[in-house]
C-alpha cells in the first residue's frame, strides 16, 4: 500500500517531512514566507491586507518584551517563533484545533521542537517561558479581537480577559503587505540571533 506524501517542498528547496521534521530542513526565510501569507482569524478582519501570523508574531514578541523586559534574546526568539510551525499547517481557530483532535497537536510539538532546535533553543521551553509567551499571545488576541475582528472590549474580556493597559499601550495592530512583514520578521530574527 502506498502511503500518502507528508512532505512538502519549500520555496528555498527544503523538504520538510511533516511526520517526521528534522532542524536542517527549516529555514527562517521559508517560515517568514509562509507566515506572511497565512492570516489570521481566517481572515475575518478590516483593512485591505490580511493580518498575518508573522505580523501577530512580532505583536507577541513586543508584548513578552513588556512582560519580562530583562528576557535574554534567546527566550525573545522563542516568543517570536511561537507559532513558526503555521508556515506549513497553517493558523487554524481554537473550535478547528478541537474538532481535529490531539493529532494537530502532536504535528505542532514535532514541528515546534525541530525549529526550536534549528535555532539553538531547547526543542521544549521551560514551563515558566511558555506561560508569558501564552500571555502576551493571549494579549495580542485580545488587541487583534478589538481592533481588526470586530470584537467589542467586554466581548473580549470574556474570551481574552481583561488587560493591563499599561502593557498594550502604544502598540499598534499593522497590516501590510506580505513583503513587508516578511522582511521584518527576517530582520527581528536576525537581530535576536545575533543577540543570543
Amino acid at each position: 500500500m502506498k502511503h500518502p506524501r507528508a512532505w512538502q517542498r519549500m520555496l528555498s528547496g527544503r523538504r520538510l517531512d511533516l511526520l517526521d521534521p528534522t532542524p536542517m530542513d527549516i529555514e527562517i526565510e521559508d517560515i517568514a514566507h509562509g507566515l506572511a501569507f497565512v492570516a489570521r482569524w481566517n481572515g475575518q478582519t478590516h483593512g485591505d491586507f490580511a493580518y498575518s501570523v508573522a505580523e501577530h508574531s512580532l505583536l507577541v514578541e513586543a508584548l513578552f518584551l513588556r512582560l519580562i523586559p530583562e528576557s535574554p534574546a534567546k527566550w525573545r526568539l522563542a516568543a517570536l517563533l511561537h507559532d513558526a510551525p503555521e508556515y506549513v499547517i497553517g493558523d487554524m481557530i481554537s473550535p478547528v484545533k478541537s474538532a481535529i483532535g490531539p493529532g494537530y497537536g502532536a504535528l505542532d510539538e514535532r514541528l515546534t521542537a525541530a525549529i526550536h532546535i534549528r535555532f539553538g533553543l531547547p526543542a521544549r521551553l521551560p514551563a515558566s517561558i511558555k506561560k508569558k509567551i501564552k500571555e502576551a499571545d493571549t494579549l495580542s488576541a485580545w488587541m487583534e479581537a478589538t481592533r481588526i475582528a470586530g470584537f467589542s472590549p467586554q466581548e473580549a474580556d470574556k474570551l481574552f480577559g481583561k488587560p493591563n493597559p499599561a502593557l498594550i499601550e502604544g502598540l499598534e495592530i499593522v497590516l501590510r503587505p506580505p513583503r513587508e512583514v516578511r522582511a521584518d520578521y527576517c530582520a527581528r530574527h536576525a537581530s535576536l540571533m545575533s543577540a543570543l
